[in-house]
């Protein structure tokens, strides 16, 4: 008989926020820490110090050197790792169920590390020479060029990597005091999915993270920008023209998510979208996607293209025309039901082992403070209705999206 999939949760006396998908069938176990924070919570003096932390937190503590760390990881047989991105860090670790007191004990001590001054010169040329390396990447650079335009002032407007003149130019200690600030365990939640042994979880953590300061870690949430935006990049060396749309959509507090994250796929999954059939399949683009990123109180519906610099301007065209049909016209039963299918064919694909779940169940905690299962989950989005879906199209003025495009041509 299969035990049932329990949720747990609990507060430590410093803040710090503990939550658990018990799953006792599961033959693994996730864990991870996560920080509310990243580029949209610095300033100019710390430009790009939220994924330099990021890297210096795997570079030893008072009990572990770096080489310590790797091998007590590697040791466990861990698949282990970290992200940053404009408004979170995560640190993380997917490992058997036996090695869940290990697991715990060096994730928390990372997250308190020692930050001495001889990592923190050396990690400098690594942040830089991975800005430099990024730098080659058409995608990345086009993604950076439409955040900063669009965003503008906006917190949201910073690069999750920073300058190579803001890494240059940041000191240790104001990454220290950044440290300080934004890692209070009043900011962060540990996350654990899997066959958790939960009681013995928060003892373990209490006994890890208990003594840890707890200080306010304050984040600014302006509305979003309301305004449009053309920008045209030219640079001689590409050979593609690369092009990109955005315009505001639900954030991810709001109850329109599920609407939005369907409205993305009907128009641009990689496979059997309006655009996929309209660009892709006739060869006028090579890819075309619409992704939807929901974020804190605030979100944005992107569009990306690629393609040849003499059809750009004909592939940018027939987007525009995609985005007005469906708003003018709606959707049909049949493609909404196909998004419907895909999304929760991947959500149960993703979700059958622990570490799938970590990030689902950590987020949905940190943006709305509450829990929901997988079945949950996929039950409200197939509740999602036709013309749900529509009123998203409309309120995201898909027709009206920013643009930015980057490649050979001066304008498309």
């Amino acid at each position: 008989m299969e035990v049932a999939i329990k949720f747990s949760h609990m507060q430590l006396n410093n803040g710090l926020t503990i939550i658990a998908e018990v799953s006792p069938s599961a033959a693994s176990m996730a864990l991870g820490f996560f920080t509310r924070t990243g580029s949209r919570d610095e300033n100019n003096d710390v430009h790009g110090v939220s994924h330099f932390l990021e890297h210096m937190m795997f570079k030893g503590t008072s009990r572990r050197t770096a080489f310590d760390v790797n091998r007590e990881f590697d040791d466990m047989g861990a698949a282990y790792n970290a992200f940053t991105s404009e408004e979170n860090t995560v640190y993380y670790a997917a490992v058997l169920p036996e090695f869940q007191a290990r697991a715990v004990d060096l994730l928390a001590d990372i997250l308190r590390p020692s930050l001495r001054h001889e990592d923190f010169d050396l990690e400098k040329n690594v942040i830089l020479e991975e800005i430099a390396l990024y730098e080659d990447r058409p995608d990345f650079r086009l993604y950076e060029r439409l955040m900063a335009e669009y965003f503008s002032d906006h917190p949201l407007g910073r690069s999750v990597l920073g300058t190579p003149e803001s890494i240059k130019g940041m000191r240790r200690d104001a990454m220290e005091a950044y440290f300080r600030r934004r890692y209070s365990p009043t900011n962060m939640i540990a996350v654990a999915t899997g066959n958790v042994a939960w009681d013995a979880l928060t003892e373990q953590l209490d006994r890890a993270c208990g003594d840890w300061t707890p200080l306010d870690a304050v984040r600014e949430l302006p509305p979003g920008p309301n305004k449009r935006i053309e920008r045209f990049v030219a640079d001689s060396k590409l050979s593609r023209q690369h092009i990109a749309l955005i315009s505001p959509a639900p954030s991810a507090q709001s109850a329109d998510r599920y609407a939005a994250q369907l409205l993305a796929c009907i128009l641009g999954d990689h496979t059997g979208s309006r655009l996929y059939y309209a660009l892709v399949e006739p060869a006028i683009a090579e890819d075309a996607s619409v992704i939807y990123e929901p974020m804190d109180e605030v979100g944005g519906m992107l569009t990306f293209l690629t393609a040849d610099p003499d059809q750009a301007s004909e592939a940018l065209q027939t987007t525009r025309d995609v985005f007005k049909q469906l708003v003018d016209d709606g959707l049909t039963a049949l493609e909404l039901i196909a998004a419907k299918n895909k999304i929760a064919s991947g959500s149960v694909l993703k979700g059958e082992l622990p570490m799938g779940r970590l990030t689902a169940v950590g987020f949905e905690w940190t943006y709305r403070k509450t829990y929901n299962g997988l079945a949950q989950q996929i039950e409200e989005m197939m509740a999602v209705t036709a013309d749900q879906v529509l009123d998203v199209a409309r309120e995201c003025k898909l027709t009206e999206a920013s643009l930015v495009t980057l490649g050979p041509r001066e304008r498309v």
